[in-house]
């Protein structure tokens, strides 16, 4: 993300051209979106992302030759994908590869609008945790922002939301987001009250009130499962 323009590079690949010029008509309803290129395959997206990397993914899944949870697989150094999709089967796929968003055709208006918020704050969050700076003590974190320290109760802690080299830090509050993995974590002996349930969170046992098939919930909020983490959760007691 350009901070001096506030701009967001994007690139898009979608084999189907009503859909692929539909897409490209929602993105340039907002401002902050630079479109690099639209695509209709993804090996052309995949060259063109080799010479300049976007900031932000918008693909198709269903394409020939290469599908776009393949494509994002060669391309995790981009920060962000949004999936856009007739195929909500994939939608479990699409998190594994650390999809920012799922749309389900025929995307609305609305709902793109929703993705595009999320993108924003997103981008945003990285951008403040370049700012940020985390230490660990005892049972608190302390989260330094610009001349200010914020201490936080690990106690307070609801889930870490894994964002590539950034973990959100999530609290009842508020969203910290400081650039530290979220692996990095998980490997303190403090986070040991943590499990882990998908590739990208990890949540809180005390927190958890509810374990379905395929999601948690904690303190009211629905987390995903990864497939490869199910088993973790087998012995947790809520």
């Amino acid at each position: 993300m350009d901070m001096d323009n506030g701009k967001i590079t994007c690139m898009i690949a979608d084999d189907n051209e009503i859909d692929r010029l539909t897409t490209l008509s929602f993105a340039k309803r907002y401002s902050f979106l630079d479109i690099a290129g639209t695509f209709e395959s993804a090996g052309e997206l995949l060259d063109a992302a080799g010479k300049n990397p976007p900031d932000v993914l918008l693909l198709d899944i269903d394409m020939p030759e290469m599908t776009g949870l393949q494509l994002r697989k060669q391309l995790m150094e981009i920060p962000t994908c949004i999936f856009i999709t007739s195929y909500p089967d994939y939608a479990v796929d699409s998190f594994e590869v650390a999809a920012l968003d799922f749309l389900v055709k025929p995307v609305k208006a609305e709902r793109f609008a929703v993705a595009m918020q999320r993108l924003q704050e997103y981008h945003s969050l990285r951008h403040k945790a370049e700012l940020l700076d985390c230490t660990l003590g005892g049972d608190t974190v302390f989260i330094k922002e610009g001349h200010e320290q914020i201490k936080l109760r690990l106690h307070d802690i609801i889930y870490l939301e894994a964002l590539k080299d950034y973990t959100g830090i999530v609290t009842a509050k508020k969203k910290y987001c400081v650039l530290k993995s979220l692996g990095s974590f998980l490997l303190e002996n403090m986070f040991s009250s943590f499990i882990r349930i998908h590739r990208s969170y990890a949540v809180q046992k005390h927190f958890i009130k509810k374990i379905s098939s395929s999601e948690v919930l904690v303190n009211n909020i629905s987390l995903p499962i990864g497939r490869t983490y199910k088993d973790a959760l087998d012995g947790v007691k809520i």
